[in-house]
């Protein structure tokens, strides 16, 4: 990889930092397709976790609030057990298929939001509890799960702060976990040690940056933008394994 192209990667990183944070679904929805267009999908997988891992402490320290107990454990539970189900998969699974099985999963997340842009799932233990589970499998499996678990989270109509802390918190423990199985995949090589510095201080600065805009930014608005550029992400990733695939 060039020292050009290395620079392109991390600037999109930043990107997907600063569109995640405001956004509200995370960085990860973003970072996956991105790093997809310069490393092959089991390293984007072990880049994400990595990545996500500082991202996550940002979001901790700058939303800093009392988190939500009865969240943290109904549904990080769940998510933090099924990434590793997710993780454990991505080995056997055929990255090609992981890779288009990404574009559509993007591209139906968009879409639902689009079109339901009210959507919440009603709060109680057992929806909980699914939501946790469904977002971790996909965490592990595809690198992202982050908006299904906002959803989830979404009908407790959570002071905004205290939404990102709490989903910062959780999303910590399934990085936490998925960086442990991703390692031992071997998805973590040492040719891309390199750019793990670069990922922690991006983390940072990106998730202050989106926490500056998001006092001069219509959340309401910036997510229809997100969703768009999201879907659009989808439908290029998917493109881009049929017609250029091999």
């Amino acid at each position: 990889m060039s020292n050009k192209l290395s620079f392109f990667f991390l600037l999109l990183t930043l990107l997907a930092e600063i569109l995640g944070t405001i956004g509200g679904f995370g960085s990860s929805v973003f970072f996956v397709p991105f790093a997809n267009l310069f490393f092959d999908f089991h390293t984007v997988l072990g880049l994400t976790a990595v990545f996500h891992l500082s991202s996550n402490v940002s979001k901790i320290i700058l939303f800093r609030q009392a988190l939500d107990k009865n969240l943290l454990i109904y549904i990080g539970v769940p998510s933090v057990m099924f990434v590793i189900i997710g993780g454990l998969m991505s080995k056997v699974l055929d990255s090609r298929l992981l890779e288009i099985s990404l574009g559509f999963f993007l591209i139906s997340l968009s879409l639902l939001f689009l079109i339901k842009k009210n959507l919440i799932i009603p709060p109680g233990k057992r929806n909980n509890i699914i939501g946790g589970t469904i977002s971790g499998f996909a965490a592990g499996l595809l690198g992202t799960g982050g908006a299904i678990r906002g959803v989830t989270m979404a009908a407790f109509n959570l002071e905004k702060s205290l939404f990102i802390a709490t989903s910062a918190a959780i999303d910590f423990g399934i990085d936490f976990t998925r960086t442990i199985v991703y390692f031992f995949n071997g998805y973590i090589a040492r040719e891309i040690l390199i750019y793990i510095p670069f990922l922690l201080i991006i983390g940072f600065i990106g998730t202050y940056a989106g926490k500056f805009l998001l006092k001069y930014i219509s959340q309401e608005n910036f997510r229809a933008i997100s969703l768009i550029l999201i879907l659009i992400i989808g439908v290029l990733s998917v493109g881009k394994m049929f017609y250029f695939g091999d």
